[in-house]
């Protein structure tokens, strides 16, 4: 039985192709290569999205005087952490090269289903429970049809996106669940706030500190990246290919169903059209923080930050008056920017080593 929770941290060394040419007796050693240390040497893949998060608070800095305020900082951790904990869940399957575009959709089942049974009278935690357990089975059958019957991501996802959205228009009969209203309890989750800070917050960063962990202290971790790098060799190697990849697919609903029962508390009601494209939204945000959409290159710090820049790109564009087309131009190129510049450290660190 492999250890999956913890690994030791592994020394790895770097081999060459060709030994190394005899200098010829007499002459001096030639003195090693020297190279400029490049920011993508400090921050690794996530240098990119820095750089563009820099760049854009450094500017609404200057642009807003309303941006630093405690209220505007609070609002955007709010508008942030739910988009945050889907990319984070995301990064997991694009991680094994896969793709779930269905998170939006149960997200916005989760959500209504919980409100739903909320209304009727039924225990927080029980419906919260069953929130989250509805997206961890939608995530689970995402997985198997990957595996079991071998349909390709972008297709087994996106027939689930058509699902659940379709169930969740139904039960609700397109309408937004609300009744008499939500307990006072369960709409503190997450509007309430823990020493002045958002509980919203401190979820999503728990959440990424959870997955950041388990993906560089974990050997089930190390199987997600073999299994994105080349899944024949990690099979061949004795990596339980299927079972890490149902189990990735998994997290990634569970997260969409945490996303769904906290956007309910937020919002005070079940709205069934909750989550419409927040799927592309969090592969954006994967891209920009650093992921590799061929898999086996990311982390869970880079997809937070990357949500974090599109949150403070919508968020400045709000105090500014910008209209939302052009802030959907300006994301799209920034993910061009973002990508172009991880290339091009990608590219000087190999013409380095």
């Amino acid at each position: 039985m492999p250890r999956l929770i913890w690994r030791e941290p592994i020394l790895t060394t770097t081999i060459t192709s060709a030994p190394a040419a005899t200098a010829p007796a007499g002459d001096a050693p030639a003195p090693p290569r020297t190279r400029v240390l490049t920011l993508g040497d400090i921050a690794g893949r996530e240098s990119g999205g820095l750089v563009v998060l820099l760049v854009a608070v450094g500017a609404l800095t200057l642009a807003s005087n309303e941006f630093l305020t405690g209220g505007n900082l609070s609002n955007l951790a709010r508008q942030v952490a739910i988009f945050g904990i889907i990319a984070v869940g995301q990064l997991l399957v694009i991680l094994t090269a896969g793709i779930d575009l269905s998170v939006g959709s149960v997200l916005g089942l989760s959500g209504a289903v919980t409100a739903q049974l909320l209304v009727a009278g039924m225990a927080a935690p029980v419906a919260i429970l069953v929130g989250l357990a509805i997206g961890g089975a939608l995530g689970v059958a995402n997985g198997l049809l990957v595996t079991r019957f071998k349909l390709p991501p972008f297709i087994a996802t996106l027939g689930m996106l058509g699902i659940a959205r379709g169930v969740v228009l139904v039960i609700t009969d397109a309408k937004t669940v609300q009744g008499n209203g939500l307990p006072d309890a369960f709409q503190a989750i997450a509007n309430g706030t823990i020493l002045g800070i958002p509980n919203l917050l401190i979820i999503a960063v728990a959440v990424t500190v959870a997955v950041w962990f388990m993906l560089t202290r974990t050997v089930f971790g190390r199987y997600i990246y073999a299994v994105g790098s080349n899944p024949e060799s990690a099979r061949l190697a004795g990596v339980p290919v299927a079972m890490v990849t149902v189990a990735v697919y998994a997290i990634s609903g569970l997260l969409a169903g945490l996303g769904g029962v906290l956007l309910t508390s937020r919002l005070g009601a079940g709205i069934p059209t909750a989550g419409t494209g927040f799927e592309l939204n969090a592969i954006a945000a994967c891209v920009i923080g650093g992921a590799s959409l061929f898999g086996a290159k990311g982390s869970a710090l880079g997809a937070a930050a990357g949500a974090l820049i599109m949150g403070v790109l919508n968020n400045g564009g709000n105090l500014l008056a910008i209209n939302a087309f052009y802030l959907q131009i300006a994301i799209g190129v920034l993910i061009l920017v973002a990508v172009g510049f991880d290339q091009m450290n990608t590219r000087n660190a190999q013409r380095g080593s």
